[in-house]
């Protein structure tokens, strides 16, 4: 049986030289080099996370190669083809096209969406890495950034945690889904640099989805039976029914180094949740008060991870500081 990379391989040589043939029949005018040169990406193409390499990034990378073939006239310069297919690895220069398998609901306007891999194999990602994904909207191409929720050692799949809304362009592309649907995604991007034991405490604040790239962090501590670092998890929502993967956090809180605190800004009583998470839930917002008490009742000095909206990162970043701690102790994913 001839391996799929090798199928994959011969069909990406053979394009090449297709494409390579093509092209040495079409480049002899200025005109014909125009129609090959690069289209530089728009806002909508841009995911804002700061991926490296960015969009723009690739554009200026693929515009400097046009440039040299058309002043060399060796259009063979421009045969690097972009593959898309789910047999080759993922990378961060060119989409992937994986295969949606699963979407299970976590609320009403938020949903876990699955994505196939072959069996044994997975992404390989770090703690807090991000994928990007492309979608294409009325003919806009638009991306945007999603960390994966899965343990980063988990195969076979992985997973993300996605929020519709009503009037994203994003969203308008994933209410197309459904499954056995290809979507492209490119990546990783970003990380958390993190050892068993490096910190001594972690405390986590996290705002709505941005739950996402706390929960590889947290598996990855307490699948460990050699990590004995402390976890404070902050989780701030609406309402406890917006609350995201309720059995997971309530499964990790059940091990001696994780406790749990949420923050519901739109719940009208504590008496209205259940009776085990009353004692550790907070109406309203974080204020100082709040995190003084977190950061005072924390086992051992914190090493803070945020994650949220810009302004709740800019808020819970100067509220740290004002708390004493520093740039060092800080980390926004």
């Amino acid at each position: 049986m001839i391996p799929h990379v090798f199928i994959a391989f011969s069909v990406f040589r053979n394009a090449s030289f297709r494409l390579c043939f093509i092209l040495q029949s079409m480049c002899d005018r200025d005109a014909d080099w125009l129609t090959l040169r690069p289209v530089k990406p728009t806002p909508a193409q841009c995911c804002g996370s700061g991926c490296s390499p960015c969009v723009y990034d690739l554009y200026e990378a693929e515009l400097e190669s046009w440039e040299k073939a058309k002043e060399s006239r060796d259009p063979r310069l421009l045969s690097k083809l972009r593959i898309e297919n789910h047999n080759l690895p993922l990378s961060s220069e060119t989409f992937t096209e994986f295969t949606l398998c699963l979407v299970e609901e976590e609320t009403d306007d938020t949903s876990r969406y699955r994505f196939q891999l072959p069996a044994g194999a997975s992404l390989g990602l770090k703690l807090g890495q991000h994928l990007v994904l492309r979608g294409t909207v009325n003919g806009l191409e638009i991306q945007r950034a999603y960390t994966p929720i899965n343990p980063i050692d988990v195969t076979g799949y992985f997973e993300v945690l996605i929020k519709i809304n009503d009037h994203g362009l994003m969203s308008q592309y994933i209410k197309c889904w459904r499954q056995g649907a290809s979507v492209a995604w490119r990546g990783p991007f970003g990380g958390f640099s993190y050892k068993p034991n490096k910190y001594g405490e972690l405390l986590m604040l996290c705002s709505g989805t941005g739950i996402a790239p706390m929960l590889p962090i947290l598996a990855y501590v307490t699948d460990n039976e050699d990590d004995e670092t402390f976890i404070t998890l902050v989780v701030c929502s609406r309402t406890f029914k917006n609350v995201y993967m309720k059995s997971f956090l309530k499964e990790q809180a059940r091990y001696w180094n994780v406790r749990t605190f949420y923050v519901l800004s739109q719940e009208q009583s504590l008496e209205t949740l259940p009776w085990s998470y009353q004692e550790n839930s907070k109406l309203g917002r974080i204020d100082s008060a709040f995190l003084t008490m977190v950061l005072e009742t924390c086992r051992r000095k914190p090493y803070t991870l945020i994650c949220g909206s810009a302004s709740y990162t800019e808020d819970m970043t100067d509220m740290l500081k004002q708390q004493g701690q520093d740039d060092r102790s800080i980390f926004s994913l």
